[in-house]
């Protein structure tokens, strides 16, 4: 006997992801919004048990991945993040984006909205080349960012 209403799990192959000023939202795969906070331990006199606080948090980056296309803007944002690392005149804040994750119900109707605040891109793999291979080319890029929250 069941007593409530089910749960009902989201599905996590049906997704977006929405990014400030660069055109792209179709992504073969996206890794995993992690986070952790470091837990600070002090044993203070004689006690038995140490008193527990958290620390500073981390955030894992993100790899988007999708196939090769004609659609250039993806390497255009990594090339803005060099020029800026490179100090070739760039105000620092002008290569971060901030993109949202979408998830989708298999209807289409979004699910689930992550934040992901100020992203830049660390990483860009524009794929490899095989003459005896029937798949597509895959280009990667890394992100890396200050925080992500869920959009209510």
């Amino acid at each position: 006997m069941v007593i409530g209403t089910p749960r009902v799990y989201h599905k996590k192959f049906k997704f977006l992801v929405e990014i400030d000023e660069v055109a792209v939202a179709a992504f073969r795969t996206c890794s995993e919004l992690s986070a952790e906070i470091a837990k600070i331990e002090q044993s203070e006199g004689g006690a038995l048990i140490p008193n527990k606080s958290p620390g500073r948090v981390t955030y894992t980056d993100i790899t988007l991945e999708r196939g090769a296309t004609d659609d250039f803007d993806l390497f255009a944002w990594f090339k803005e993040t060099v020029n800026a690392a490179a100090n070739i005149g760039l105000d620092e804040p002008e290569f971060k984006r901030d993109l949202d994750i979408v998830q989708l119900s298999r209807s289409g109707a979004e699910v689930r909205r992550w934040n992901v605040v100020q992203a830049w891109p660390t990483k860009f793999i524009a794929g490899e080349w095989d003459n005896e291979a029937d798949e597509n080319t895959i280009e990667s890029v890394t992100l890396t960012y200050d925080f992500f929250d869920l959009a209510a």
